[in-house]
């Protein structure tokens, strides 16, 4: 792909789609806020143009405390069971919990569509296990007895509907049926703030510092969703 292709198809995208975002100083990575049925986030989409890839992380609001490690590291390894979708990750060295998605693009565009299936699984999935994670940190329950409430990889031998977006539907099972969003969603959002980036070398990890992520001003109050519960700020 040339030079800035991703990025700025990243760029298009969230313009048209109506979201507040701005560059991340000397990298080619787009920050955002989201806030969901169940809480609220900060997103970046990380233009990487060298290996033709995109991905899209959302990172939880708190870091996991060292004594609590190994307990998200159990419920979020029994989410990422059988996930159609990307995956819950951690940083063992300073607790950081994110959801990524991403894809691999060489040899074809990155469409609107393409960044739409990555952008709103991301979402819904990091919405869907907020409350889990957050149980899982300060509560005493079991990572199993916490994610049966939050009905996933249960029994049955049908699958049932957890999480009805429109076209996009969750299901108990992890799976995902996934249509035409364009249609079913209306985010009809205030100004963007769109802020050209044209340095490459940027290392995510290098970026999330929990120090420089989270402050109470980040993601303000929002006015009600637009989008079944969660809105784009």
């Amino acid at each position: 792909m040339t030079d800035k292709q991703i990025f700025n198809a990243l760029v298009e995208f969230f313009e048209e789609d109506g979201w507040e975002f701005q560059s991340v100083d000397g990298a080619s990575v787009l920050s955002m806020g989201f806030s969901g049925k169940n809480g609220k986030w900060l997103c970046y989409a990380h233009a990487r143009e060298a290996e033709a890839q995109f991905a899209f992380y959302s990172v939880l609001s708190v870091n996991v405390p060292t004594d609590k490690r190994h307990k998200v590291a159990e419920f979020i390894t029994r989410i990422n069971y059988g996930m159609m979708i990307g995956n819950f990750e951690m940083d063992y060295i300073d607790g950081e919990v994110r959801y990524k998605t991403s894809i691999d693009v060489d040899g074809t565009d990155l469409t609107s569509t393409i960044i739409q299936q990555i952008v709103y699984p991301n979402l819904i999935i990091t919405d869907h296990y907020f409350h889990g994670i957050m149980r899982t940190i300060y509560s005493d329950d079991s990572p199993a007895d916490i994610l049966d409430e939050v009905e996933f990889g249960q029994s049955d031998d049908d699958a049932t509907v957890i999480d009805d977006f429109g076209d996009l539907k969750f299901y108990s099972d992890g799976t995902f049926s996934l249509g035409d969003f364009s249609d079913e969603l209306d985010l009809d959002l205030e100004d963007l703030e769109i802020i050209a980036d044209d340095d490459e070398d940027w290392d995510d990890d290098d970026f999330f510092e929990e120090d420089e992520l989270f402050d109470d001003d980040d993601i303000p109050p929002l006015e009600p969703p637009t989008f079944n519960g969660g809105t784009p700020n």
